[in-house]
């Protein structure tokens, strides 16, 4: 499980592709510190194991699927990318429940100022999208966010300097695909709800007069 909240950002040293997947080379620093092969780091995002170290820094083997579904297909060597550990045990909880099993990809479409902040403009997939809620949480290329607006495919989120300056966002430029992973609350509810009313697709009005509301 991670938190979205990037430890640094490293940069792809090689990319090795082959027919079921690609061996992927990762420069860093900070994480190496107590990092070990068979742990868990999410690479924009992606939940990948570590198979090698050395003093420079790791690699992950990508399956096939992985790189279907994200933007880890498209990596070019020298592309600088967020890394995060595994959250441990002892540690502080921040930003919110990631598990680096991302579902599609998006892209950026625009930023614009706001006061201190900047505000991100992102499009979705309908699958992604239907689990987004205002003020709830997204994860992009591995990132904690919050939810500022949803519009049709479009959603924003307000950041702060800080948080791009220390991540890849400082990077996007106009049509970058990114990684997109939604709170995976919203799911369990969606499952849960499923599971023992399964007449009802959605929740609407007449569902709740039904169930008392």
């Amino acid at each position: 499980m991670f938190t979205g909240l990037i430890e640094e950002t490293g940069m792809v040293a090689g990319i090795n592709k082959q027919n079921n997947g690609a061996v992927i080379s990762i420069k860093c620093v900070k994480i190496l510190d107590d990092l070990k092969q068979g742990d868990s780091v999410a690479v924009d995002g992606v939940c990948q194991t570590v198979t090698k170290i050395n003093s420079a820094g790791f690699e992950v083997e990508t399956s096939a699927e992985t790189l279907k579904l994200t933007i880890l297909n498209d990596y070019k060597t020298r592309q600088v990318i967020n890394l995060e550990r595994a959250m441990s045990a002892n540690s502080r909880f921040g930003g919110h429940i990631v598990s680096g099993h991302v579902e599609g990809t998006g892209f950026f479409l625009k930023k614009e100022k706001q006061g201190l902040a900047y505000i991100f403009y992102f499009n979705a997939p309908e699958n992604i999208l239907k689990y987004m809620v205002y003020k709830g949480s997204i994860c992009v290329n591995g990132i904690s966010l919050t939810i500022a607006s949803i519009k049709e495919n479009v959603f924003s989120t307000a950041i702060i300097p800080s948080t791009i300056e220390q991540t890849t966002l400082k990077l996007l430029d106009q049509g970058d695909k990114v990684n997109l992973e939604p709170d995976i609350l919203a799911k369990y509810v969606e499952k849960f709800a499923g599971k023992y009313d399964h007449k009802i697709e959605k929740i609407n009005e007449h569902y709740l007069k039904e169930h008392g509301f």
